[in-house]
């Protein structure tokens, strides 16, 4: 299990949550991926095969855009795929 970012990010990306994160799962950050990378994309994914698990980052995001994926209501699973979808080309 993961967590998981919600459309609730999208025109956000606040970088509260890339400061937590003890595994650095989450992007495209500014600190990991640079700003080219980080203005191509309306919101901030968590990649899924990295995550530990912890729960840093719910708390500290300020619009409440993260979720775990046992919690996400079902008009929300869509969001555990487009996390799994933005991370695929980088495998």
């Amino acid at each position: 299990m993961a967590y998981v970012i919600t459309d609730r990010c999208v025109d956000q990306k606040d970088q509260s949550c890339v400061e937590v994160c003890p595994v650095e799962c989450i992007h495209p950050s500014l600190q990991f991926d640079g700003e080219d990378a980080f203005v191509a994309s309306r919101q901030l994914y968590i990649n899924p095969e990295i995550c530990i698990d912890c729960g840093a980052c719910e708390p500290a995001c300020p619009v409440g855009a993260i979720m775990s994926e046992e919690d996400l209501s079902q008009e929300e699973q869509h969001f555990k795929e487009l996390n799994r979808q933005f991370y695929d080309h980088f495998n």
